[in-house]
């Protein structure tokens, strides 16, 4: 099957226009959604829904956002089975680590794509955050990156209906790029990838294209970035989060305009101009 096979499939359609409302029947790519279980040493921990390409990379990313693995190191093997209901990720992680799954008690449903579902305690949902150290981005850069995501959104263009997450560098150049039915998929495989090329994460940041909420900026912290930008609004939790670790946080990035949410107290405030 070939990547393109992977994140879609051809179905057919009604089409309805006006003014007659007369119905066209054509085929249409629709974005693959698919059961992904992440066991971790045998034991199932985690059924995500999520589209079927850079499995490998979501599997290390959600470890790491997760907190299930503190190194990319501590993964000594992963390997994929197609089964009838979906496809299962076997992860081989490090002895202590899985000791401290185990001790976590939790267990994800992703029904929801928030990644808090099974959390049994108010103590587990909002978790500590770390700080960061955050890049300097001026205006330019940020409206470049913006203008260059969609070349890098293949699943999105074909079918509408595909999240995309990317790392971007100091000049707002997309390196790497990755997306999925859900955005915190799209976010987790960027980070995987990150951790497998060993990317320096100083001087980038992230852009995605959903809304900043406090998975998105949980995750970005968690593995050591310190900006994110994305198109949608941001949360009230998640300018919380920023603040907490001092993550420079942008949204409603659009062309021509975008907001900042938090800027870092190690960065100045632009004079300001007051509607």
């Amino acid at each position: 099957m070939t990547e393109e096979a992977a994140w879609s499939g051809r179905f057919a359609v009604e089409e309805h226009r006006e003014p007659a409302w007369e119905a066209e029947l054509h085929d249409d790519d629709l974005v693959r959604e698919t059961p992904v279980a992440l066991v971790y040493n045998g034991i199932s921990h985690a059924v995500m829904m999520a589209s079927p390409v850079d499995l490998e990379d979501f599997a290390l990313g959600f470890s790491l956002t997760e907190g299930i693995l503190e190194h990319p190191d501590e993964l000594y093997d992963l390997t994929l089975h197609q089964e009838a209901d979906g496809i299962a990720l076997h992860l081989d992680i490090a002895s202590q680590r899985m000791a401290e799954l185990r001790q976590r008690r939790r267990s994800l449903s992703g029904k929801t794509g928030c990644g808090l579902c099974g959390a049994e305690s108010l103590e587990q949902a909002i978790r500590p955050i770390p700080r960061v150290s955050p890049p300097q981005l001026d205006d330019a850069t940020v409206q470049h990156a913006l203008s260059r995501l969609r070349d890098h959104q293949p699943a999105q263009s074909a079918t509408g209906a595909s999240h995309g997450a990317a790392w971007c560098d100091e000049d707002g150049e997309v390196l790497i790029a990755r997306e999925d039915v859900g955005r915190h998929n799209a976010l987790d495989k960027m980070i995987g990838a990150l951790a497998r090329q060993r990317t320096n994460r100083q001087d980038g940041f992230a852009l995605v294209s959903s809304r900043a909420s406090y998975e998105m900026v949980h995750k970005c912290a968690s593995a050591g970035i310190g900006a994110l930008v994305a198109v949608s609004a941001a949360t009230s939790l998640a300018v919380e989060q920023a603040r907490a670790a001092d993550l420079l946080l942008i949204g409603f990035a659009r062309p021509g305009r975008h907001l900042v949410y938090h800027r870092p107290v190690s960065q100045p405030s632009p004079a300001l101009q007051h509607a």
